[in-house]
């Protein structure tokens, strides 16, 4: 099993906010490969389904960003499952707009939702890295990160996430470099 998790905050007003593109590109997997029904798990939201030949538990932390290592280790520990189970889906300022990309470890990057996951189970997880591109200056990060995508990122974003969600099967198969470039072929 395999448990992948998207990172956001819990609430409407914050759906739409960039900083909440993790739970979408979960939402959007959930909804692609026709996964099992939401339940209540783990401090979360989680569905459970097969992608591939994998079975695969998605998580959405019900806390708050800075509080999403609780959620994912209490997944983690009751499944009895290592680190290298985990892909962690997440906002990204050093990427492009609607760019993705695939990691394994690294640094929280001053996301409070990594910064959590490390406090909790170390940084050896995958990172499936949604790009929101930089707002030009740090005193400008708290409010883009917190802001709406716009009217005009609709579109990019729909076919984003429907990227994401299509080529997921090569995620479940550990194929990260198929991943995203099936991804980036998808996106032009």
């Amino acid at each position: 099993m395999q448990i992948w998790v998207g990172l956001g905050n819990p609430g409407p007003q914050y759906a739409m906010q960039r900083h909440n593109v993790g739970f979408m590109a979960v939402d959007a997997i959930a909804e692609v490969h026709g996964v099992g029904p939401v339940k209540k798990q783990f401090t979360g939201w989680t569905q459970e389904g097969r992608i591939g030949t994998q079975k695969i538990l998605l998580l959405k932390p019900a806390t708050f960003m800075n509080e999403s290592g609780q959620s994912v280790g209490a997944a983690l520990r009751f499944f009895k499952l290592d680190t290298d189970a985990l892909t962690v889906f997440h906002d990204e300022l050093d990427l492009a707009p609607f760019k993705v990309k695939v990691k394994v470890g690294g640094g929280a990057a001053g996301h409070n939702g990594l910064r959590s996951i490390d406090q909790h189970l170390g940084q050896d997880y995958r990172r499936v890295r949604l790009g929101i591109g930089h707002p030009g200056h740090k005193d400008r990060v708290t409010g883009y990160v917190l802001g709406n995508y716009a009217k005009a990122e609709m579109d990019p974003l729909a076919d984003m996430l429907g990227a994401v969600a299509a080529e997921a099967t090569w995620l479940a198969a550990r194929d990260d470099v198929r991943f995203m470039n099936d991804v980036a072929l998808r996106l032009g």
